[in-house]
């Protein structure tokens, strides 16, 4: 009989295998669709523990899908892994460490999920940084049969699963006409004062947002040198809101401040997206519950489990929008340092962050444990995630 101990057991059993792989792609950092050692060691990882995986995903040579299928009918359960690293400073978002907790979780869940019904599927899913593969899988259709979908991310503190900001990376390109800016300024057509009226509109623009409203961007092309009137600017931003139709009001107001901006100086202009567009995350409170509660009876103190503090996004937001879903944060280190700093790149890479690894993929093991045996909780998840829908006879 499968009991959350003996998952617990199991997990605590591989754990050094687990450590291995997490310093392994910690001490050799890959960047957004280059990840071939950590997707290697993650795919050989599921093959030895009896997964049949497929890769490459959807032509995403780094991406993966580990799947367990039992010879009993039941739930589909998502796991999560994100192992991509930032430029320059390596795992500072501490990715190594949420593909080993998904990678944990499933090693844990697999005897339960033989026994009790289903399938067990990891998702291998490259580049969250920048051009996240959840956002191709989840348009391709690869979540829509799944039960649900689990995640954890490794943070300073605990923090429940709420919300990421739906965001579009919009690129801004100025074509005008270079001339000497001394000697013959009136024959150019300056691009980069394109690019600055596009900023000082934007900055206008701001007051007239909601609050949840984020666009920040840089000037990433300025010009060669300052006698020479640039010819060519380019601009990118990041825009974002809580909900995706406010995030695509807000593009096509920042659409024309830039047609306004290559108007006003004789410009052409050529918009692009830069980066993939993320959906909002909208976290299942059912099932975050049963995240937070698995904590609290595993002794984690309720009062130090804080309440989401939301701001930045992320591509399970476009998961969330095909499967019940929670993103919640386990503590891993013991200092305020932010993510993508070097301070907290350095604490997750210490013995601590590795026992704390551990722990999250007992609670996300958990989670999917109590979700699929609690009677109704199933049923309870997916009427959250679609509230019309009457509660239908659950599969386990």
């Amino acid at each position: 009989m499968n009991t959350k101990q003996t998952l617990f057991n199991t997990i605590d059993n591989h754990a050094a295998e687990l450590t291995e792989i997490a310093v392994y792609i910690a001490e050799n950092p890959e960047l957004g669709n280059e990840e071939y050692k950590a997707s290697a060691r993650l795919k050989q990882s599921l093959v030895n523990h009896g997964f049949e995986v497929q890769a490459p995903v959807l032509n995403i040579e780094t991406a993966f899908i580990g799947t367990f299928t039992s010879s009993k009918p039941g739930p589909t359960i998502a796991l999560l892994c994100e192992y991509d690293a930032l430029p320059e400073i390596g795992h500072a978002c501490g990715h190594h460490l949420i593909c080993t907790m998904s990678l944990g979780a499933a090693i844990g869940l697999k005897n339960f999920v033989s026994e009790h019904g289903g399938t067990l599927r990891v998702y291998g899913t490259p580049a969250e940084e920048t051009r996240g593969a959840k956002v191709t899988m989840a348009d391709a259709g690869l979540f829509d049969d799944c039960d649900f979908a689990l995640m954890a991310h490794p943070y300073y503190s605990y923090q429940k699963s709420g919300s990421a900001l739906a965001m579009d990376a919009i690129q801004y390109e100025f074509h005008g006409k270079s001339s000497h800016a001394a000697a013959s300024p009136e024959s150019g057509i300056n691009a980069l004062d394109s690019v600055l009226l596009l900023f000082n509109a934007i900055n206008a623009l701001r007051q007239q947002t909601r609050s949840d409203a984020r666009i920040h961007g840089i000037i990433n092309h300025g010009g060669v040198a300052a006698n020479i009137i640039p010819d060519y600017a380019s601009a990118q931003f990041y825009i974002r809101s809580a909900d995706r139709a406010y995030t695509n009001e807000l593009v096509e107001k920042v659409r024309r401040i830039a047609e306004g901006a290559a108007l006003q100086t004789g410009c052409e202009l050529k918009i692009s997206n830069y980066e993939y567009s993320y959906d909002e995350l909208i976290t299942n409170e059912t099932l975050s519950e049963t995240f937070t509660q698995n904590l609290i009876e595993y002794g984690i103190p309720a009062e130090s489990i804080e309440e989401p503090v939301n701001g930045g996004s992320a591509d399970v937001g476009n998961v969330s929008t095909r499967c019940p879903a929670i993103h919640p944060y386990i503590q891993v280190i013991h200092e305020r340092h932010e993510l993508h700093s070097i301070g907290f790149r350095d604490l997750a890479q210490q013995e601590p962050a590795y026992q704390a690894m551990i722990l999250g993929a007992k609670i996300l093991a958990a989670t999917a444990y109590d979700t699929v045996t609690i009677p109704g909780l199933l049923e309870k998840v997916q009427a959250e995630f679609n509230p019309n829908a009457a509660p239908q006879t659950s599969s386990v």
